[in-house]
C-alpha cells in the first residue's frame, strides 16, 4: 500500500487501484467507527473544532483563572466553616485571600476579576455560634466579602511609572 505512484499513471486510478486491493485483502474490514455516523457532521463549523475535540478526548477542563477563583473562594469558605479550630479556619481564609490577591494582580487573560477577599470575622462568628462550647456572638453580619481598598492600585502604578 505504500508503494510510490508509477510514472505515467493518473493519481485517481492509482488511488482507486490501491483501495480495491485493500478491500480484497480485508484491510478495510472492522475499521473503528465503521457504519456509524460521522460525529458533528450536521453541526455548524467551528475553527477550533480540533482543539476542543483534543481537550474533550484528554479530559481537560480549563477555565480562565478569573472565573475559577469564584469556585475556589466558595469551596474555601465551606472548608473554613467546617474547620475544627479557629486557627485552622483563619489559615484557610488566609490561603484563599492570598490566592485572590494573586489572581487579581497577575491575571492578564480572560474576563476581569471582581472577586473580593474574604473577611474572616463573620465566618469566625458563625463558626463560634455553631459550636456549643464557644460563646455565641451576634452573627447578623453574614457578608463574607470586603469591599475593595479605597486607594486604587492603578493610581499607585501610574504614579510609579511616571519619570
Amino acid at each position: 500500500m505504500t508503494e510510490r505512484k508509477p510514472p505515467g499513471v493518473e493519481w485517481q486510478s492509482w488511488v482507486e487501484r490501491q483501495l480495491e486491493e485493500g478491500r480484497r485483502e480485508g484491510m478495510l474490514d472492522n475499521l473503528e467507527g465503521s457504519g456509524k455516523p460521522i460525529p458533528g457532521l450536521g453541526e455548524p463549523r467551528d475553527d477550533d473544532w480540533w482543539v476542543k475535540e483534543k481537550l474533550r478526548r484528554e479530559g481537560v477542563n480549563w477555565i480562565p483563572p478569573t472565573l475559577a477563583i469564584r469556585a475556589e473562594r466558595d469551596a474555601a469558605v465551606a472548608e473554613a466553616e467546617a474547620a475544627d479550630s479557629e486557627d485552622e479556619l483563619r489559615a484557610v481564609i488566609d490561603r484563599i485571600n492570598d490566592r485572590i490577591r494573586y489572581v487579581n494582580s497577575h491575571t492578564v487573560s480572560g474576563p476581569p476579576t471582581t472577586v473580593w477577599t474574604v473577611d474572616p470575622e463573620p465566618i469566625v462568628e458563625r463558626w463560634r455560634a455553631n459550636r456549643p462550647e464557644a460563646p455565641a456572638n451576634d452573627a447578623s453580619a453574614l457578608d463574607t466579602a470586603t469591599p475593595p481598598a479605597t486607594s486604587s492600585r492603578w493610581r499607585l502604578r501610574r504614579r510609579l511609572r511616571r519619570p
